[in-house]
């Protein structure tokens, strides 16, 4: 779980996973700082790190134990570009860790059933569907003749 750190209770960096960095291809996305530094050296930087987010010149940090990845240290708009979210306008105090987006429909949403899904993904779809189907409605036979046997 990846959360964000800064002062005065304003996001300014994020501390991920190395597997989250990967994972979200943090690798070819970013240039970064070569190796893996150990915990401590992270301990005597954070402030020249914090430094270079607030103008803008750092690179992102992988740190771990014994030259091990296990973490990742980039600013905030570093992590929303690694998700690949918009940025927020100016100003505004934005915890990319904590962002919540709109599940609402689309103006032009429909409900579907399960049936036109399957006919939207083709021939296959539409015979593992009524595979499923038949097999439902097989065990439901099978279960009303064990509830009506004596």
């Amino acid at each position: 779980m990846a959360f964000s750190f800064g002062d005065g209770g304003v996001p300014e960096g994020v501390l991920l996973t190395y597997d989250q960095f990967e994972e979200l291809g943090g690798e070819s996305k970013f240039a970064r700082r070569p190796g893996v530094v150990a915990a401590e050296t992270v301990g005597a930087e954070l402030a020249g790190m914090v430094a270079a987010i607030r103008d803008g010149s750092f690179v992102p940090v992988v740190w771990g134990d014994g030259g091990e990845p296990e973490a990742v240290i980039m600013s905030t708009s570093q992590y929303r570009q690694l998700r690949g979210d918009d940025e927020p306008p100016a100003g505004t105090i934005d915890d990319p860790t904590r962002r919540v987006y709109a599940t609402e429909p689309l103006p032009d949403s429909r409900p579907m059933t399960i049936d036109q899904i399957a006919e939207m993904m083709g021939p296959y779809s539409q015979q593992v569907l009524e595979e499923i189907r038949q097999e439902e409605r097989e065990e439901a036979e099978r279960a009303r003749r064990e509830d009506d046997s004596p």
